[in-house]
């Protein structure tokens, strides 16, 4: 059984919350702590996350990102504009919207050479369903991509399933992190503070777990969400770290306005691969400023900046975002045992999971 189904509700006795409130954080001390980019947790263990594959053309799923995708409207283009006029006339390429974008470009193709690759892995193989996650799960074209991708494998013998992620991929990098919370984080606390940190946006959240409701987290919701685009700004490291301790500082003092129990609990998603110590070996490079080595740890520069979140200093864990994506899927994949997630924006991240044996 795991954390999630051990539910305590605090009396509202004053004597009675305070003993409770003991028990909790003897709880506390007595269970393992999760370690930043925990491979071993509550419900699968996860087998690889952030593999980067290169092939003559460079880093294969670049052909994913946002980037590539324009670059595949200017070669179609070009060739339409030799047979022809250019339907988009003298307009840019980068001018063009996301809406546009979807009407189109299909990208299925390139979709199936990315997953196809990914499938070749020694940690990939058996996998049965690919998530597909970031803002390309959200839009019309990615869709199609996903449903024309399976097909085009299927019709090659790789029999692989790909599905959009179920929450608003501005959410499942919030969600996610409750998959890796203790579990005292689920007694006689409501909610869980969280941030999802990528190469172009930066979100922050109150995620109320509902674990009363269902114990797997499948009623988890975000109750609270501040966003910001960090590109837009360009800011340097210390002033995105200042930001984003201000931006959780604000959710805390909404939480004790609206009586939201907030655990002393905090979820970082964020790009690279990640250490047992918190720091970013590699990956980090489309975040604002140097977030790379042993010099720099984030969890702790956030730790550092927050005020105490129920009388105590939070535990901050971070987790690569890509796996915290995923993680947010955990409750709609007990039915295979061998499950990945690709998540497409500004980057490509990727992560292959296996869930726990029951019984």
């Amino acid at each position: 059984m795991t954390g999630t189904a051990r539910l305590l509700r605090v009396s509202k006795h004053p004597d009675s919350a305070v003993r409770d409130k003991g028990k909790h954080q003897a709880a506390r001390r007595a269970e393992r702590m999760p370690g930043h980019a925990d491979t071993a947790l509550p419900s699968v263990t996860v087998d690889t996350y952030n593999e980067e594959l290169r092939d003559e053309a460079g880093f294969v799923g670049d052909r994913a990102s946002g980037r590539a995708f324009r670059a595949i409207l200017d070669d179609w283009r070009e060739r339409i504009a030799q047979h022809g006029d250019d339907p988009l006339g003298d307009k840019d390429s980068r001018d063009i919207s996301k809406s546009q974008l979807d009407k189109l470009l299909t990208s299925d193709h390139e979709l199936a050479t990315v997953v196809r690759r990914f499938l070749r892995l020694e940690k990939w193989k058996g996998t049965q369903r690919i998530v597909i996650g970031g803002g390309l799960s959200s839009s019309q074209i990615g869709r199609l991509a996903m449903g024309r991708a399976a097909v085009l494998l299927n019709a090659e013998g790789i029999e692989i399933e790909l599905v959009p992620i179920e929450y608003h991929h501005d959410e499942a990098g919030l969600i996610g992190s409750l998959h890796f919370a203790p579990g005292w984080v689920f007694t006689g606390h409501d909610a869980i503070l969280a941030a999802d940190i990528g190469g172009t946006n930066l979100r922050v959240g109150v995620v109320k777990h509902q674990a009363s409701k269902k114990s797997d987290l499948s009623k988890a919701s975000v109750w609270r969400l501040e966003h910001w685009r960090h590109a837009d700004d360009k800011p340097n490291r210390e002033e995105a770290i200042e930001r984003i301790a201000k931006m959780m500082t604000s959710l805390i003092g909404q939480a004790v306005s609206e009586q939201v129990n907030l655990a002393p609990f905090v979820g970082i998603a964020c790009p690279g691969l990640i250490d047992d110590k918190g720091v970013i070996l590699r990956g980090g490079q489309n975040l604002p400023g140097n977030w790379e080595g042993a010099d720099f740890n984030l969890p702790a520069e956030i730790a550092g900046r927050l005020p105490k979140i129920d009388g105590e200093t939070p535990l901050v864990v971070m987790h690569n975002d890509a796996v915290v994506q995923g993680l947010s899927e955990v409750p709609r994949m007990t039915d295979v045992d061998h499950w990945a997630v690709l998540t497409i924006g500004t980057g490509l991240g990727n992560a292959r999971f296996t869930n726990h044996r029951r019984g």
